[in-house]
């Protein structure tokens, strides 16, 4: 994405507060014309920052023409949900000590399971399963793929979106493996072979057929 300039950037902040705006709008607001609030609008739309839509009319003639932001924009605003949920773990962690924390993650790990099971039939071929299973990943934003390697299968997350949360809190790790054995049945061994939090680039797990 380009680098934003000055006025740009309050294009955006200005639309992010008031939800949508016409042109002559936003010029009147920055002092501006409203020739250059257009090219300024028109740069951020060809970024995928800003999008274009038609007002509803409420009398004759062509209605305005709006702009808003798209869900691109969402990114260049704080988000400070990582540093909240370490500050949740912790609060968790000196209120309920090292046994209540576990409470917590296992009733979190078994609503994931329900979701999981959901999703996923236990009746399928275990690589359905597991192809499935990437896919419920990548939703939850880990960017996840399978790859098959002879009789086994691995799962690759190239993302982890709870990353800053795991580095506090180990036990959020040791639950994905009790989560991906229990979703994906006995008739299979999962096995972590690579992850972030010791250096890697990425987790990986290795998913093998029971003999």
């Amino acid at each position: 994405m380009a680098e934003l300039t000055d006025a740009k950037r309050r294009l955006i902040e200005r639309l992010k507060r008031v939800d949508s705006a016409t042109a002559p709008d936003l010029a009147a607001a920055f002092e501006i014309t409203d020739t250059a609030a257009r090219q300024h609008l028109e740069s951020l739309e060809v970024s995928g920052l800003v999008e274009r839509f038609a007002a509803i009319s409420t009398g004759r003639g062509r209605p305005p023409t709006r702009w808003r932001l798209t869900a691109l924009a969402v990114d260049l605003f704080p988000d400070r949900h990582g540093e909240l949920t370490v500050d949740l773990i912790t609060s968790i962690r000196d209120a309920m000590g090292e046994d209540g924390l576990d409470r917590v993650i296992a009733s979190r790990t078994s609503r994931q399971l329900e979701h999981y099971r959901a999703a996923i039939p236990e009746d399928a071929p275990v690589e359905v399963r597991i192809r499935r299973l990437a896919e419920v990943r990548s939703a939850e934003g880990y960017l996840a793929e399978t790859i098959v390697d002879g009789a086994d299968t691995l799962l690759i997350e190239h993302h982890c979106p709870i990353c800053d949360a795991a580095a506090v809190c180990q036990g959020l790790c040791r639950s994905e493996l009790v989560l991906f054995q229990s979703t994906l049945g006995d008739d299979v061994e999962v096995e972590r072979v690579s992850h972030v939090l010791s250096g890697d680039t990425r987790c990986s797990y290795r998913i093998r057929p029971r003999a």
